[in-house]
């Protein structure tokens, strides 16, 4: 079902229209009319149909001119013109307006009709082009090595829910089906490239060369990994920054098992380069989980293990176990975590606040954790705080309080609930600051537009773009604010001063119509008489006459 909007000045052309046509049958709902273009474009604003009809000749603002401004802000609706023969060839040479149809008046039903289904046979056309599976999939699959190159890379960066690792790897299909994983970082030694890189390419001349060489050696590496691993069958292999990086997939559940054989694989990667590249590389392998969710923490304790190269020597794999000794279970405040409450700070409720510091401390409680990891788990969860209390403009004394001490002393609390519910009573009131902080912004930033707006109203060309132009804001985000702080459009606000100036012009000044037309921001004066009527139920002069005869 298509929507139209009807503008014509006749009212009987308008009902007739209406009347005489059984939309529904044709797949059209008309869901408005309007007398003139002007009429037209404030209704719009509220909802924009896919097809506007409308007659050319008009007063305030004809079909053409309307044509323009439709297709300057709306540039998917089509326009049929309705136009009479001596008009024809005038409307025809608009062709830069893209009208869509032409309908010659006098029209019957049917000829509109004619002339609606061509525009709707159009709208289907669009619509299925844009529903084309097919040309959809070849899109899909050339960009597929893409998709799963950015999915992997964000698999072992940020934790990721698990449910969406399934759809993702089944939908890219990467096969993730294990018991057991671990991830491996391999990176190339510099030392082994700064003497061997100019053997085997010409001296580089730019920093852009030197990098071009060095994805050129990545590339190699990563084809000799790939090759190792695939006959292994042991996982997935792809590039991040300057890793080649293994997702080891295991069937098997035992740590020590997985382990062995991962370095094992790793170990036979690297002899490989070094045989074959002259250059070598060192494997960093993170620690081992059960849980895909948590291969962002493997891959960064795969990188920590690289760092030992500096003691170690490179040109080895080297396993963060035997490197850092480590407690059975760690807990981490990652980037989904962080992200999720200070989302909630700043637009979530109470309860929601509630739950998530909740399910923060039952992942504590329910770890074996040392003291020195629950203190910097603690210190992350203030300092996601502090990232909050910062994008809110907020000092961290109204954030903490009475509790701005307790940031450098949070060994002291006695328990977890202790701690809990310190941190609640911090994030609750921080939530009521920033709510107030907004509210304030909200209030000062419609009192600054209705202040404009009572001293430039007399312009002509102002407009809620140049009201937020001067505010620096965005249209949409400042409609929504206006129509709730004042319970109207601004539209409809700027009418009423208008309408309030012209009334207080009338009953104090002997200035013609057209004169206070001028002063309240109307360039045409029959316009302004339509709006003076259609907000006060009389015309200018009427409503002078009658204002006078009471005195």
């Amino acid at each position: 079902m298509y929507t139209l909007l009807l503008i014509d000045d006749e009212e009987d052309v308008r009902e007739g229209v209406i009347r005489e046509v059984d939309w529904q049958a044709y797949g059209f709902a008309v869901i408005g009319t309007a007398e003139n273009g002007q009429d037209a474009l404030e209704k719009m604003e509220r909802s924009v149909p896919d097809i506007v009809v409308t007659d050319i000749k008009m007063p305030f603002m004809d079909g053409l001119e309307l044509a323009a401004v439709v297709k300057e802000r709306y540039p998917t609706v089509k326009i049929v013109i309705l136009t009479g023969f001596d008009e024809f060839e005038y409307a025809r040479k608009a062709v830069k307006l893209q009208i869509d149809e032409y309908v010659l008046k006098p029209f019957s039903a049917g000829e509109l009709i004619d002339a609606l289904l061509k525009v709707r046979a159009r709208l289907d056309q669009e619509a299925a082009e844009k529903k084309n599976i097919r040309l959809l999939k070849e899109h899909y699959q050339k960009s597929l090595p893409v998709l799963r190159e950015v999915f992997l890379t964000s698999l072992i960066t940020r934790r990721l829910p698990a449910a969406d690792i399934r759809e993702k790897a089944h939908a890219y299909q990467i096969d993730l089906e294990g018991n057991g994983f671990v991830v491996g970082a391999v990176s190339i030694d510099r030392p082994g490239v700064d003497e061997h890189a100019a053997d085997h390419f010409a001296p580089p001349p730019s920093r852009q060369t030197r990098g071009t060489d060095r994805e050129l050696l990545l590339l190699s590496v990563r084809n000799i990994v790939q090759e190792v691993v695939d006959k292994h069958r042991l996982g997935i292999v792809f590039t991040n920054n300057d890793h080649v990086v293994l997702i080891a997939v295991h069937q098997e559940r035992e740590r020590e098992a997985i382990l062995r054989k991962t370095t094992a694989v790793l170990e036979e990667a690297r002899q490989f380069v070094e045989k074959f590249c002259e250059f070598t590389v060192t494997a960093g392998i993170g620690t081992v989980t059960g849980d895909l969710a948590d291969l962002s923490f493997s891959y960064e304790d795969a990188v920590a293990a690289l760092d030992y190269r500096v003691v170690l020597g490179n040109n080895r794999v080297i396993c963060v176990d035997d490197v850092e000794k480590r407690c059975v279970e760690k807990v981490r405040f990652d980037e989904q975590k962080e992200h999720a409450l200070i989302r909630c700070l700043k637009v979530g409720t109470p309860q929601e606040l509630r739950d998530i510091l909740d399910e923060l401390f039952a992942e504590v409680a329910d770890a074996r954790v040392s003291i020195k990891d629950y203190h910097i788990y603690l210190l992350e969860i203030l300092t996601a705080i502090l990232k909050a209390a910062k994008g809110a403009n907020l000092e961290p004394e109204r954030v903490f309080g009475e509790h701005l001490h307790w940031f450098t002393d949070i060994h002291k609390a006695q328990t977890l609930q202790e701690t809990k519910d310190r941190l609640l009573h911090i994030c609750l009131g921080m939530m009521n600051s920033i709510a107030s902080v907004r509210q304030s912004s909200y209030k000062r930033l419609v009192a600054q537009a209705v202040e404009y707006v009572k001293n430039h109203y007399h312009e002509s060309d102002i407009s809620i773009h140049k009201v937020c132009r001067q505010l620096h804001i965005s249209a949409g985000y400042f409609s929504s604010i206006f129509k709730k702080e004042m319970n109207t459009t601004f539209v409809n606000f700027l009418l009423q001063v208008r309408m309030e100036a012209a009334q207080e012009l009338l009953l104090t000044t002997d200035l013609k119509t057209f004169e206070i037309a001028e002063r309240v921001g109307y360039t045409d004066p029959n316009y302004f008489s339509f709006c003076f009527r259609k907000k006060w139920g009389m015309s200018p002069k009427e409503y002078k006459n009658m204002a006078r005869g009471v005195r």
